[in-house]
């Protein structure tokens, strides 16, 4: 890759940064004279060449009327692959991925759960945690579940009684007991991501 193309890269970088955080704070796009003052430059011909570059790599979009941020424009980019063994030379390899195609498969019918209590610590999820639950009503057994069991709401992993031809809950952490119905157990959705802050 040149230098000219690696400085243009970088300069387009920058303004989609500057854009991100203009839309972070008013929650829109900024207008065309916006972004004069935004990039510091006085030509709106320059603006035009830089919105048209971010629209063919696919970060803002243009209807006839306004300009729109694409799912790629909340994506962060991904540089490539780090052992976590000993270390080693990391090598970039620029791509973009957004967070929910990562996380999540199916965002129409899925939601997201702050976690409360130290019952799942065994499975790394911990209090404050956010627990992506896809909605579903059947889960296999050893699967992570959003569960009511007799009128009250928990997580816990699924497992099955074959002895007694019933369902029940275990917690990941040992100071738990088991969790067997007394009436009704019913799985509301399965646990497929976990969202966590590191201070």
């Amino acid at each position: 890759m040149n230098n000219c193309l690696l400085y243009l890269l970088s300069m387009i970088e920058d303004r989609l940064f500057s854009i991100k955080k203009f839309f972070r704070k008013n929650r829109r796009l900024p207008s065309y004279s916006e972004m004069l003052r935004l990039f510091n430059i006085s030509s709106k011909n320059a603006v035009f060449k830089i919105i048209n570059k971010l629209i063919d790599l696919g970060f803002i979009e243009k209807d006839s009327k306004k300009l729109s941020p694409t799912k790629k424009f909340f994506a962060l980019p991904l540089l490539g692959v780090i052992k976590a063994g000993f270390p080693i030379l990391a090598e970039e390899n620029k791509d973009y991925l957004t967070i929910d195609d990562y996380l999540i498969e199916n965002p129409q019918t899925s939601f997201l759960l702050k976690v409360s209590g130290d019952s799942m610590t065994g499975v790394g999820i911990f209090e404050g945690d956010i627990v992506i639950i896809e909605r579903k009503k059947d889960a296999i057994t050893g699967s992570i579940v959003l569960a009511q069991i007799d009128n009250e709401w928990t997580l816990k992993i699924l497992k099955t009684d074959r002895r007694k031809h019933i369902n029940y809950l275990v917690a990941a952490n040992p100071k738990y007991p088991p969790f067997y119905p007394l009436n009704d157990l019913q799985i509301y959705g399965i646990v497929r991501g976990v969202i966590r802050k590191i201070n």
